[in-house]
């Protein structure tokens, strides 16, 4: 049995080893590499002979897929998959497994530092501060009583809610799955891009949900709101937010997550969009969040060697 890690996983290699040796013992080849290379000759040359790899969101299709056929499992060190040539994965018998839930937290955590950031204008306050200027044009809103709206109730869309509602929101939910959350007000997309002050989109990327945020989706929202996107840029549709934000149909956005992976090209729309706040998927990237990662990789691995998937995507 081979099992290759093929990049770093934010953690220090020694102590991501240790957990890795701890949960599959000794008898197994382990290969931790130690930077990043996405091209398809590295990644065909790092996963030859393997018979699980272990990456993050590097993209991996078919072009590389084919050329190992000794491999029979692929960990996500991510929790999606739609980087993943799943459908190949499928026809070839080639099992996958994620790391959902490691990053439930540091997500929620980004979601409300862009919320209040763009609520109190705190980018533009800093300027202010260091030209000698006055708070003259830069009073904000408070969240208490603001109308939330989440799309996506699964781990990290409910932990949103739950502490929009700690800072006294009014919260509305549009998901696949009704669940039962006390003071959560179910509805259709439509409904909640009518009524609330702020969006925050927490969906996977799928045939269904590429681009739900499009231009009529956008001329729904009041012209006050607010549009944070930590989830996967192609669930909006860029142009249409851009066009948004410049034409004053929505006052501002957050966005983690683009069509490209960072670094943006320099000619990148999004950067000409005015009241934007950028960040370079990032929501997913902390301390604790790498290490809870490393355990679950462990975990998957360990159950794996034993003769049972967890936490399985195909």
């Amino acid at each position: 049995m081979k099992i290759s890690v093929l990049e770093p996983l934010g953690i220090p290699t020694s102590l991501l080893k240790s957990k890795l040796r701890a949960a599959i013992g000794d008898d197994v080849e382990l290969t931790l590499y130690e930077d990043r290379d996405e091209s398809e000759g590295s990644l065909i040359k790092r996963s030859q002979g393997s018979d699980v790899v272990v990456l993050s969101n590097i993209q991996f299709r078919e072009s590389v897929l084919s050329k190992l056929p000794n491999l029979k499992m692929i960990c996500v060190a991510f929790t999606g998959c739609d980087h993943i040539d799943l459908e190949y994965c499928r026809k070839n018998n080639i099992e996958v497994c994620n790391c959902a839930g490691y990053s439930t937290v540091a997500v929620a955590d980004l979601v409300f530092a862009m919320v209040l950031s763009l609520s109190r204008n705190l980018i533009k306050c800093d300027e202010a501060t260091r030209e000698g200027k006055t708070k003259n044009g830069l009073v904000g809103f408070e969240l208490e009583n603001k109308k939330f709206g989440v799309v996506g109730l699964g781990a990290i869309g409910t932990r949103v809610a739950k502490i929009a509602q700690a800072f006294g929101c009014e919260i509305y939910a549009a998901s696949r799955t009704k669940k039962d959350i006390d003071g959560i007000k179910f509805t259709s997309l439509d409904e909640v891009l009518k009524n609330c002050d702020i969006v925050s989109l927490h969906v996977p990327q799928n045939k269904e949900t590429k681009n739900m945020i499009g231009e009529r989706e956008l001329k729904l929202m009041k012209r006050n709101s607010i549009l944070i996107n930590c989830a996967r840029g192609p669930v909006v549709d860029t142009h249409a937010l851009v066009e948004a934000l410049n034409a004053g149909v929505i006052a501002a956005a957050g966005v983690d997550v683009f069509d490209e992976e960072p670094p943006l090209s320099k000619d990148a729309e999004i950067l000409k969009a005015k009241n934007t706040l950028l960040t370079p998927h990032v929501a997913f990237a902390s301390a604790q969040a790498f290490e809870k990662r490393a355990d679950i990789i462990a975990n998957n691995l360990k159950m794996y060697l034993k003769g049972e998937m967890i936490n399985k995507v195909i």
